[in-house]
C-alpha cells in the first residue's frame, strides 16, 4: 500500500454490537474499500458520502468529502486532497478497480450536504457537495440507486457494501446536532485559512459513538 493510501484509508475498526458485525468508522478525508462482510459509518453534516459498490462482484466502498473541487490540487498531500470531492471520488472509483469492480456494474447511493449551520447555509458548501457529487457520477456513468441530500439535519450513514443496504439516521436530538455543528464551524473557519500539507483534523472522533439510535431507515 502507497505512502497516499495509508494517510487516507480509515483505520478505525470496531466491532459494532448493533448489527452484530466488524465495523470500520470514516472521518471526514478517508475511504475505505472491502469485500468483507461488514458495515461502513460517517456521520455528515455538510458533509457527502457516496457508498458506491459493484452490484454482481460484492465490492463496495464509501468516502467522505468536505468540499467539491479543490482550486490547486497539485499543491496538496494526499490526506489534504481527500478534503475534496472530485479526489475523493476518484479514490474511491479507481480503488473499486482494482479490487475487481466493473464500472456497468456500479451503483452508488450518496448522503449528506445538510445546512446545519447559519454560515455554512451563506457559503453553500452543502449544496454545492451534493450538486457536485450527482454531477460527477453522471459524468462517470454511475447508476444513483438512492439519494439523501441537502435539508438542514445531520445524518449518521450505516452502509453494507456486500449487499448495498444502507441505514440513515436523521440526527434530530439537540446534543447530536450540536456535536455536528461544532465540527462545521471548525469546518468554516478552516476554510478561511489556506490548507496546509498534510491532514486537517476537524472531525470529533467520539461524534459517531455519540449520536441517537432514532429515526433510522434503511435504503
Amino acid at each position: 500500500m502507497s505512502t497516499a493510501h495509508r494517510e487516507t484509508v480509515a483505520t478505525h475498526h470496531y466491532f459494532d454490537r448493533e448489527f452484530g458485525i466488524s465495523a470500520v468508522k470514516l472521518l471526514p478525508g478517508e475511504y475505505f474499500v472491502t469485500s468483507s462482510d461488514m458495515v461502513l459509518t460517517t456521520v455528515l453534516g455538510s458533509c457527502v458520502s457516496a457508498c458506491v459498490r459493484d452490484t454482481t462482484a460484492g465490492i463496495g466502498g464509501m468516502n467522505h468529502f468536505m468540499l467539491p473541487e479543490d482550486a490547486d490540487p497539485s499543491s496538496r498531500g494526499a490526506a489534504a486532497s481527500m478534503r475534496y470531492g472530485a479526489y475523493a471520488m476518484e479514490m474511491l472509483l479507481n480503488e473499486l478497480f482494482k479490487a475487481g469492480a466493473r464500472r456497468e456494474r456500479l451503483e452508488a447511493k450518496v448522503f449528506g450536504g445538510g445546512a446545519v449551520l447559519a454560515n455554512m447555509t451563506l457559503l453553500n458548501i452543502g449544496e454545492r457537495n451534493a450538486d457536485f457529487v450527482l454531477r460527477y457520477l453522471q459524468m462517470e456513468q454511475v447508476r444513483v440507486a438512492a439519494q439523501d441530500l441537502r435539508g438542514n439535519y445531520p445524518r449518521r450513514i450505516n452502509y453494507f457494501p456486500v449487499s448495498g443496504k444502507v441505514t440513515m439516521r436523521k440526527l434530530r436530538q439537540q446534543d447530536d446536532v450540536a456535536l455536528v455543528r461544532d465540527e462545521e464551524q471548525a469546518l468554516a473557519a478552516n476554510l478561511s485559512r489556506p490548507a496546509r500539507r498534510g491532514s486537517v483534523e476537524i472531525f470529533n472522533p467520539d461524534l459517531a459513538r455519540n449520536v441517537a439510535n432514532k429515526n433510522a431507515w434503511a435504503l
